[in-house]
């Protein structure tokens, strides 16, 4: 029997996965990926008790430390009601912090502000206790600049599309006021073969015929005025994104907060894993590649802990950052569950190993704290690949 089942058997757990939202997320930002996450750990981790729990919608501007001081009030709160319910003692909850964008930024600066008593006590414990943090598409390094240019783009073409259906209108009415003054009759349009059933459809099905098409070519160019507030939105979204973090934009503290998080998984056991997202090369850009965040160096301690997440159906890095967390706008979702899933199971089998070792003592060799790294192994356990197909 492979070390980790008997484990498995033995050990109780109350796993409680903690979802935050990002910059002008809401309660809805991640839809039914924490059901879904739930079901395939609990059918994937035996002997343990898996619950998935949004925080509340919270205010994305101001100090990111007030956030950190709200989130963390709310959290142990959160876990010392569980720990009372479930009869068990502090740090019998195992705590999973997934955060989307600015959230992972939250979740970061949330456990180490739980670390700070090591600071001044070495027997410090953690608690409650944190055994993992999943980023999703976190600007820990900042936002690629490569959003901006191509948010712009998109603002551009847009206009350009106003302007082309503007001037079509334009010329569609000056050759129907030049046929009526001229006393000719434009051919109207034919009549569509089965008439619409409900009365705004008859509408405008005989205002179209009416007026020569010319009703049809101004609903065009009013929905595309209509949308001139959103000419630059990805821009100004990635602007705004930009200003409520503007303390957080510097190297310095950037790589300080990623070297923490890093150092954090070698020495407390708390692993660490930043999904980013991935766009296919597009060549009308002249980009190779997209991202919405910065990636750290391949060969960088970090560089292991970023996980590339491809999304084929996105139009551009701000779709697919805001659109993580649906099958309909990224076509990466399903395998996006599994590997977060892989990653929640590799942290608990973890966390219950390290009580061992503290027991037993460190000489204790056949514990899944000797098994293979993680990147030698397959890419999903077989029993969560197939809990992978009903997913799906």
């Amino acid at each position: 029997m492979h070390p980790s089942t008997s484990l498995a058997v033995t050990v109780s757990d109350i796993v409680i996965v903690v979802f935050i939202h990002g910059f002008k997320g809401t309660d809805e930002t991640f839809l039914e990926f924490p059901a879904r996450l739930r079901h395939i750990l609990t059918e994937t981790i035996p002997n343990t008790s898996v619950d998935c729990v949004v925080f509340p919608a919270y205010e994305t501007k101001g100090n990111l430390t007030e956030a950190v001081i709200k989130f963390s009030d709310w959290l142990t709160t959160l876990t010392v009601e569980k720990e009372v319910a479930s009869g068990g003692g502090a740090g019998k909850a195992k705590i999973v912090l997934c955060g989307h964008s600015m959230g992972g930024l939250l979740a970061a600066d949330t456990l180490r502000e739980f670390l700070k008593g090591r600071e001044t006590q070495p027997d410090y414990i953690l608690w409650p206790k944190i055994i993992a943090i999943l980023a999703f598409d976190t600007p820990y390094l900042g936002l690629n600049p490569g959003v901006f240019k191509n948010s712009a783009t998109k603002a551009v073409e847009y206009a350009q599309a106003a302007r082309t259906v503007g001037t079509g209108l334009f010329g569609a009415l000056a050759g129907g006021f030049g046929a009526a003054s001229t006393g000719t009759r434009s051919t109207p349009p034919s009549a569509p073969a089965t008439p619409p059933a409900s009365g705004w459809g008859k509408w405008a099905g005989t205002a179209a015929y009416a007026a020569g098409g010319a009703l049809l070519a101004g609903a065009a160019a009013g929905a595309t005025y209509y949308k001139r507030d959103d000419l630059g939105l990805g821009y100004s979204w990635a602007t705004d994104h930009m200003k409520y973090v503007s303390h957080l934009w510097n190297a310095d503290e950037n790589n300080k907060r990623v070297d923490f998080l890093v150092n954090a998984q070698k020495q407390e056991g708390v692993l660490f894993r930043n999904f980013y997202t991935y766009l296919p090369p597009n060549l009308l850009l002249g980009a190779p590649e997209r991202t919405f965040i910065v990636l750290p160096k391949k060969s960088s301690p970090a560089g292991p802990h970023f996980i590339l997440a491809r999304n084929g159906v996105a139009t551009d890095e701000v779709e697919a950052h805001t659109g993580m967390f649906a099958a309909k706008t990224n076509d990466g979702y399903y395998d996006l569950g599994l590997q977060a899933a892989q990653v929640i199971r590799e942290a608990v089998v973890g966390a219950r190993a390290a009580v061992l070792v503290d027991i037993k003592g460190p000489e204790r060799t056949d514990t899944p704290l000797n098994r293979e790294p993680l990147e030698q192994r397959p890419e999903h356990p077989p029993e969560m690949a197939e809990w992978g197909k009903e997913w799906q």
